[in-house]
């Protein structure tokens, strides 16, 4: 075992502040006492234990959401059978327009679906096995300061983080840029250890790589990151400057690189650009995935300026409200008063102490990217809080471990002993309440459940404050049911969630909350106006005749009439109906007859069908298998392609169908192009209907080029 790994294990972790430090030899060298004498290797059985547990929570009933997020499904599937589409991450193998996310993420997936075939299970795949990943590299890291009880416990807090198991067997990019970012944290861990510039420069790396997977957001842990290096670091200042400015050279070109060529590649050599709106990949980081989603002015968005239906509630209590609290918040308290009770522990320490700089990192990352996420009044969904789950589990295994040993300690200080007892018995008092407060949120959900949590949270409580008085065994009941109480209500939701099917562009993890029903705004189609041209126009089949029955006519997880895993019945955030998003970004299913109309000749043509918006894209292109072109981009807004671009293509004989319905109303500027084109097609070709869907043959008419 590396001595770094037991520099907490020891006298140290509960030293009184400006006392000196026993050495590394000795920390090594110090036994624990009989009572606690513990099998040799129970660290490894343990964590052997925990990431079975998670690949099990993972892993089970992983193909009940169908295609999830059709699409990046139906942009998976473009890069398994198009090696351009998978570079650039497009949104179909003819290579129209890309999706609007750097495109690390769909590496994964294209590479699966490759590797097993087109179907959801290759699809969620890697984004499982990054969780069970995530919370292994983050035992790692926590492990190496504070002992292997504090890195099991931030891995298992993590592991039934409700937000964290609905990511982790979901499709968004979000379940790779955890791992990656965790993995950073585990690099600076070790960097700091001896000052070693590889491991901080393999941070930089895996940060850039963030970029690659979820743009401006993987940056939001750099300060912290670099702050607890130049603080904690075992050199010479000036050393360590030029070591942190090495790791930003990482950072950029690990991230540069593939925004270079995009910018290099000619645009007529490449996709569009999705998301953007003059093809540049630079403008789609600073603005509609980046500066935008703080400031709420992000163009082509469907979002209102400074706010809109996906930024209200921005405030300093964002995370514990009705629809993020359930999400992520359960043990946030418990992080927040350890931090700080942690800090205070921890005094006027050496500046190498790593205990401190422990709590300063994992605490930097919670502060900093809960910060941001609270006040950002652009674009913001529930599920952006994985991104605090690790943090929030380091925190809770540091503050738990340290004040733990700090209270057991028997010639240490009194009121040392005495202020952590009562710091943990008021944390679990207050975790058992804020659980019972959560559960009583979904009133008809297991009604029982808050109150047990409760009642069990006070008496695990009430024993751990007792526990000097009576047996040393009442102290480890007291823990005992104090983790169960603790643990019972994020592990439920966990577990509903992963039995529950989801499906569409925002998930969110647990059962229906009460009061925010329908809160979302848009019908069962899918998000603001769904089946509506942007803009505010009519969708060329008129306002009422898109039909939803294709898009959620069929049972959770099943295939659908096209023999191909759709988007699950009910669909929506939650999969029971939950908060009623009702396949909020969902994508369509086409019956078997639709279906067998837009697969005929489909060799004839680049793009078997086009339609507004790359969602409603994505269900066709998945059932049939063959590029459907996404007119506008995600939203419909994106100025690609141009009306007098389409009608060449149209004119070319490389499109068949155009297909009614898609993109969104109201949305927040952008490019009316693909109102134009529908308008365009309505007017030349001669509509007809199949099973309620509106169709355009493109072929049948003659078209000036």
């Amino acid at each position: 075992m590396d001595r770094t790994e037991t520099t907490t294990h020891g006298p140290r972790a509960f030293a009184p502040a400006g006392s000196v430090a026993p050495t590394p030899s000795a920390e090594a060298d110090a036994q624990p006492t009989p009572a606690l004498r513990r099998p040799a290797g129970w660290p490894r059985l343990c964590l052997g234990g925990l990431l079975l547990a998670t690949a099990l929570l993972y892993l089970w009933m992983l193909d009940v959401s169908g295609w999830a997020n059709a699409y990046y499904s139906a942009a998976a599937q473009a890069g398994a059978q198009n090696w351009t589409a998978f570079f650039y991450g497009s949104s179909d193998a003819a290579n129209s327009i890309a999706v609007d996310k750097t495109p690390a993420a769909l590496w994964l997936m294209a590479l699966s679906v490759r590797l097993f075939g087109l179907s959801s299970w290759a699809v969620l795949l890697p984004q499982a096995l990054c969780g069970v990943a995530a919370v292994g590299v983050l035992y790692a890291a926590v492990r190496r300061w504070h002992g292997p009880v504090a890195g099991l416990i931030a891995g298992a807090v993590l592991a039934v983080t409700p937000v964290a198991t609905l990511i982790f067997r979901f499709n968004n990019p979000d379940a790779l840029l955890v791992l990656l970012l965790v993995a950073a944290a585990y690099a600076t861990v070790r960097a700091v250890e001896t000052a070693a510039t590889r491991w901080l420069v393999l941070a930089g790396v895996l940060v850039g790589l963030g970029f690659l997977t979820k743009m401006l957001q993987a940056f939001l842990v750099v300060p912290v990151l670099a702050g607890v290096y130049l603080l904690a670091a075992p050199t010479g200042l000036g050393r360590r400057i030029r070591q942190t400015l090495l790791a930003g050279l990482a950072v950029v070109l690990s991230a540069g690189w593939w925004v270079a060529i995009v910018e290099l590649v000619p645009a007529s050599a490449r996709p569009y650009v999705g998301g953007s709106q003059t093809d540049s990949v630079l403008e789609l980081t600073l603005g509609y995935n980046g500066l935008g989603r703080i400031t709420g002015r992000e163009e082509g968005s469907v979002g209102r300026p400074g706010g809109g239906p996906f930024g209200d509630g921005a405030g300093l209590l964002r995370m514990f409200d009705d629809r993020v609290g359930g999400q992520i918040s359960w043990l946030l308290p418990a992080a927040l008063i350890l931090l700080a009770a942690g800090l205070l522990l921890a005094g006027r320490a050496p500046r190498t102490d790593r205990t401190r700089a422990g709590l300063l990192l994992w605490g930097g990352w919670l502060l900093v990217t809960g910060a941001i996420f609270s006040f950002m009044s652009g674009i913001f969904h529930e599920y952006y809080t994985v991104a605090l789950a690790p943090a929030v589990g380091a925190l809770v295994g540091i503050g738990v471990t340290l004040l733990w040993r700090v209270r057991s300690v028997p010639d240490g200080t009194a009121w040392r002993r005495l202020a952590a007892s009562a710091v943990l018995v008021g944390t679990l008092a207050v975790t058992a309440w804020w659980s019972w407060l959560l559960l009583g949120r979904s009133p008809d959900w297991h009604p029982w459940l808050g109150t047990t949590v409760l009642v069990v949270g006070l008496a695990a409580a009430a024993l751990l404050a007792l526990s000097a008085l009576l047996p040393r065994a009442v102290g480890a009941v007291g823990l005992a049911l104090g983790a169960a109480a603790a643990l019972a209500g994020p592990v439920a939701y966990s577990a509903h969630t992963a039995a529950t099917a989801h499906s569409g562009g925002i998930p969110t993890a647990g059962p229906a909350v009460a009061g925010d029903a329908g809160a979302r705004p848009g019908g069962p189609g899918g998000g603001p106006g769904a089946g509506q041209p942007p803009r505010g126009g009519q969708s060329p089949q008129g306002p009422d005749r898109q039909s939803d029955a294709g898009l959620i006519g069929r049972q959770p997880g099943r295939p659908d009439q096209s023999g191909q895993p759709g988007r699950p019945a009910g669909g929506g955030g939650r999969g029971d109906g939950g908060r009623g998003d009702g396949g909020l970004l969902g994508a369509r299913v086409p019956s078997a007859q639709l279906r067998e109309l837009l697969e005929q000749d489909s060799d004839n043509y680049t793009w078997v069908a086009a339609t507004v918006g790359a969602n409603n894209a994505a269900g066709y292109q998945l059932s049939t298998g063959d590029p459907v072109m996404p007119v506008g981009g995600f939203n419909g807004t994106d100025p690609w392609p141009t009306v007098a671009r389409f009608q060449r293509y149209v004119a070319d004989g490389e499109i068949h169908w155009f297909i009614g319905g898609g993109g969104f109303r109201g949305a927040n500027g952008g490019s009316s192009a693909s109102s134009d084109i529908a308008t365009w097609v309505a007017e030349t070709f001669e509509a007809q209907t199949v099973d309620g869907v509106t169709i355009y043959d493109l072929s049948s008419g003659e078209v000036e080029r």
